[in-house]
């Protein structure tokens, strides 16, 4: 007598666990997206979220520091130059806290001398110098603002920080400083720049009411530090 078979369970029904692993690795990255956000617009020395701009870009700081302050500015500008005193003084009164980035903005149709400014830090930056040159431009400004041969005065500049002043030269007609000048112009418009000095602090704007002297960027660096609005 043959023996009764028994019925064939029909295999587990997974369609639920499927459900809820879905749900789950959806709920992981929304959380690491809102994270992300989040630090973002907390300030945590982050940069604005825009076109990329020269690479690698002129800073100083650690990377991790907490406070990353970028600026967008023009050589022959004024206010430009009465803020990199202050600038100077917080980068060391700062020190591992502060990331600084400077990026190009010359605004040639304001300032005759500012396009030809800018090519000569780059073109002192292809040779490891970019911070001296950067340095003579804003604390001679008055100097050469107005010189009808300023980039004579700018290879007497670059003579002076020890540079190869052919190469000198050559780099301040080349195409790759072009390309920096124009990849930091690109970062500005898509930041919404419009103006010289315009600084971002930790992927934020600062508004130009809270800049009405250079000594009102350690508020805002302070507040961001505190864990405060800025």
């Amino acid at each position: 007598m043959s023996k009764k078979r028994e019925p064939v369970k029909p295999p587990p029904n997974r369609l639920p666990f499927i459900i809820i692993a879905v749900v789950l690795v959806a709920v992981v990255v929304a959380g690491a997206w809102l994270w992300h956000t989040a630090r973002k617009s907390s300030g945590t020395g982050t940069v604005a979220t825009g076109a990329p701009g020269a690479q690698p870009p002129h800073a100083s700081g650690p990377d991790n520091a907490p406070l990353t302050l970028e600026e967008f500015g023009d050589y022959q500008c004024p206010p430009c130059g009465n803020a990199y005193p202050e600038v100077e003084k917080i980068k060391t009164d700062y020190s591992a806290k502060l990331h600084f980035i400077f990026r190009q903005y010359p605004l040639p149709q304001a300032h005759a001398n500012a396009l030809v400014a800018a090519h000569a830090a780059e073109a002192a930056g292809l040779q490891g110098k970019f911070w001296e040159m950067h340095d003579r431009l804003f604390r001679n400004q008055n100097s050469w603002a107005k010189d009808a041969n300023a980039r004579a005065v700018f290879e007497t500049y670059a003579s002076a920080i020890g540079l190869d002043l052919e190469r000198f030269k050559r780099d301040m007609n080349s195409a790759e400083v072009d390309a920096r000048i124009v990849a930091d112009h690109e970062r500005a418009r898509t930041l919404g720049v419009k103006s010289t000095p315009t600084f971002f602090l930790n992927g934020r704007e600062l508004p130009p009411e809270k800049l009405q002297s250079p000594t009102d960027l350690r508020a805002s660096l302070d507040a961001a530090l505190a864990g405060k609005s800025f």
